[in-house]
């Protein structure tokens, strides 16, 4: 039988697993966490917006401060309707202040986040190109490295995302689609400010999503069907703002600069468990969601917090009823949450007359009922561990 070397292991080196890491190291657990160290070379280029929840669970973990330099506040957010069709959603704004907030959340580079976590984890990082295998044997898990090396646990947290090997080790069957579309991600500067306002234009394609960064910058989240999306990585820079600058129809001012761009196809799924024997599953490697309504990594943190106060005061952070705690706690939240960015999503893509009616009605209620709007805003700013 084995004699685990640590309280927890968490594979993945992403935000939600290093995260992962400082919580349960936070609740006084010896955790590590397992998995490539952030290649400079590399860089994540895509950006994050921390909803009120996450900056709170951040602040717990001892790092906003030190990201907080990084970040834009995101002050406001404004959904506009482009799609062209019979039932047009009016344009709906949702402002912070309604709420008394000076903020929804804070935008911020991934590759900031993820330096910022990885420095914070320090020693409870152990470098490795993956996981060759999980053997449980009742008291605790045992993982083979890469490299040949072995560690165990009494708990493996699996943040390996949407292709996670520990998902497969435990035979956790998964629900998965594909969307017949791409997103176009980069960071650009302009000559208006943005004043802290994040704006989603809906099209027929899908988002044109512009969220503010700290000065004159934004990034961008260009969602197109694959053709469409192929066309725009085929146009040079000053060619690809020019087509920015179209879509934003003078919002931001003159595009003066165009970062390095990247593209990716986009995809859902959902985890028929989030745990199994000695394992829980936290962010991608349990839900993935199209880029709406700024929800991905939210989840992952809420996964987090949720996984670390049910693990908090147990004797053993791997038992069953632990696990348990944590299915109960998260199933909710996250088919909720996947499936509505999901149906947001198809209502922008779908020629279906139903589906374009009610998101047109939903928009309109939010847009005229103040308690229902401020309490949709509550709602999206939950705090992780609510």
């Amino acid at each position: 039988m084995t004699h685990p070397q640590h309280d927890a292991v968490i594979v993945g080196a992403g935000p939600a697993g290093l995260a992962a890491a400082l919580a349960l190291r936070h609740a006084g657990l010896d955790a590590i966490c397992v998995g490539p160290a952030p290649a400079p070379g590399r860089p994540d280029r895509r950006t994050t917006a921390l909803l009120h929840g996450s900056v709170r669970f951040l602040t717990g973990l001892g790092v906003w401060e030190r990201l907080r330099p990084h970040a834009a506040p995101l002050a406001a957010l404004r959904l506009i309707d482009r799609t062209g069709r019979l039932f047009r959603a009016p344009d709906t704004a949702f402002e912070a202040s309604e709420i008394g907030q000076e903020a929804f959340g804070y935008n911020i580079p991934n590759a900031i986040l993820t330096a910022t976590l990885f420095d914070a984890l320090g020693t409870g990082f152990v470098p490795s190109t993956g996981v060759s295998g999980i053997q449980q044997d009742g008291a605790g898990a045992r993982l083979a490295l890469a490299d040949g090396h072995e560690v165990s646990a009494r708990l493996v947290v699996g943040a390996d995302g949407r292709q996670s090997f520990c998902r497969e080790a435990a035979g956790i069957g998964t629900r998965s689609w594909a969307y017949d579309q791409t997103a176009t991600v980069c960071d650009f500067a302009h000559g208006r400010p943005h004043g802290g306002a994040c704006t989603e234009f809906h099209y027929s394609g899908g988002p044109f999503t512009v969220v503010p960064l700290p000065g004159g910058n934004s990034s961008l989240v260009w969602v197109e069907r694959p053709a469409e999306a192929a066309a725009l990585a085929a146009l040079g820079d000053a060619e690809f703002a020019a087509a920015i600058a179209a879509r934003l129809d003078g919002l931001l001012g003159e595009i003066t600069e165009v970062g390095p761009r990247s593209s990716f196809p986009l995809s859902g799924l959902i985890a028929k468990k989030l745990t199994a024997e000695r394992l829980a599953l936290v962010g991608e490697a349990g839900h993935v969601m199209p880029p709406i309504g700024a929800q991905g990594l939210n989840l992952g943190f809420r996964d987090v917090a949720d996984l670390a106060r049910c693990i908090a005061g147990a004797t053993d952070p791997g038992a069953p009823d632990v696990l348990a705690a944590y299915e109960a706690a998260r199933r909710g939240d996250v088919l909720t949450r996947t499936l509505a960015a999901d149906l947001l999503n198809r209502t922008l893509t779908s020629g279906l007359l139903p589906l374009q009616l009610a998101r047109g009605a939903g928009l309109m209620a939010l847009s005229l009922a103040g308690p229902l709007r401020r309490a949709a805003m509550r709602r999206g700013m939950a705090a992780a561990g609510a």
